[in-house]
């Protein structure tokens, strides 16, 4: 049986989320890839005791994270049933919908049928009464927003989730979706969407902005643009990399030429302030304070353990921060 580390909460830096009273550690763990079936499972419970006796204590899912969909919430699932029960209320677990789920007219995009039908099998297959996180997983244009605000707050009233989160939203739709929630006293406090180095659309688009003015969090996927902000590409592509076995994600014309280029001057700046590459772009995102959470994914538990230093050096001078931009584009 799993016994945690008694030190976990020294380990880690824990950020107000937006203007709620929860507290997010700044590193969350993203079960994205790696902890379907195509998982080894002895590695998931590995890298999920390494990430809470570290002080992670937000574990992200969704209900098609696998591969197969739903395998990852089926392989948390056991995980708590069989080592972290003891600790629910010490733990974050968010989960979404949103994305095709299953045949149908009613298994994808936005409706309340969908949402509130997904988060019942999310819950079964998460083995829990509750999540405290529960997201619309991206903009549905086909459905009335009110219709999907209101699936979510009638999901906090059923409590079965405890707050609600928006994810791949931009700034002007967020806008909207707050006006309904909040007019409705549902706790929305999060969004969840790509940033990182090379992807800036949360700027572009207004959702950074927006969600700041508004009061409410960001946590970030993809903080590592999919391995291309590591040492994983720096000397080529590796024979065992995700654009080779996979491709879904990550192509090869994304490692190449110029962007490469600059990734290996990103690598210079990022030396030179004693960092890895990764440790600097995690760190990069959480240097404004703006950025509640970075949601990084793993492969095995050393991943985890290299990515939680980035939370020791945040600041940045203006000269590496013009630098970045520059080398970004």
């Amino acid at each position: 049986m799993y016994i945690a580390n008694d030190k976990r909460y020294d380990k880690m830096k824990y950020n107000r989320c937006g203007k709620s009273g929860l507290m997010l550690p700044a590193v969350s763990l993203g079960l994205w890839h790696n902890f379907g079936d195509t998982g080894v499972y002895s590695n998931i419970e590995q890298m999920c005791f390494t990430a809470f006796d570290n002080g992670i204590t937000h574990f992200d899912l969704a209900n098609n994270y696998g591969p197969k969909a739903g395998s990852a919430e089926e392989n948390f699932g056991r995980i708590m049933k069989e080592h972290f029960k003891p600790y629910r209320d010490e733990m974050i677990i968010s989960t979404k919908a949103g994305y095709y789920m299953w045949a149908g007219p009613y298994g994808d995009h936005g409706s309340r049928k969908y949402l509130i039908s997904s988060l019942d099998q999310s819950l079964r297959r998460l083995g829990l009464d509750y999540v405290d996180i529960f997201y619309h997983h991206r903009m549905d244009p086909e459905t009335p927003l009110e219709e999907t605000m209101c699936a979510l707050d009638h999901i906090v009233r059923s409590g079965k989730a405890l707050y609600v989160g928006l994810s791949n939203y931009d700034g002007e739709t967020l806008e909207k979706a707050t006006a309904i929630l909040t007019e409705l006293h549902t706790p929305f406090i999060i969004n969840q969407n790509c940033y990182n180095i090379l992807n800036r659309t949360v700027e572009q688009n207004g959702l950074k902005e927006t969600s700041h003015r508004l009061g409410k969090g960001i946590i970030c996927f993809s903080p590592l643009a999919q391995g291309m902000l590591t040492d994983r590409y720096l000397n080529g592509i590796p024979a065992d990399s995700r654009v080779r076995t996979d491709g879904r994600f990550l192509k090869e014309e994304q490692v190449a030429g110029d962007k490469l280029e600059n990734i290996r001057k990103l690598n210079d700046i990022a030396k030179n302030r004693g960092q890895t590459l990764a440790e600097m772009a995690l760190a990069w995102l959480l240097h404004d304070g703006i950025i509640t959470s970075v949601l990084v994914g793993a492969s095995k538990p050393s991943q985890i353990l290299d990515n939680i230093k980035a939370i020791e050096n945040i600041t940045f001078t203006a000269d590496e921060l013009a630098e970045i931009d520059r080398l970004s584009k």
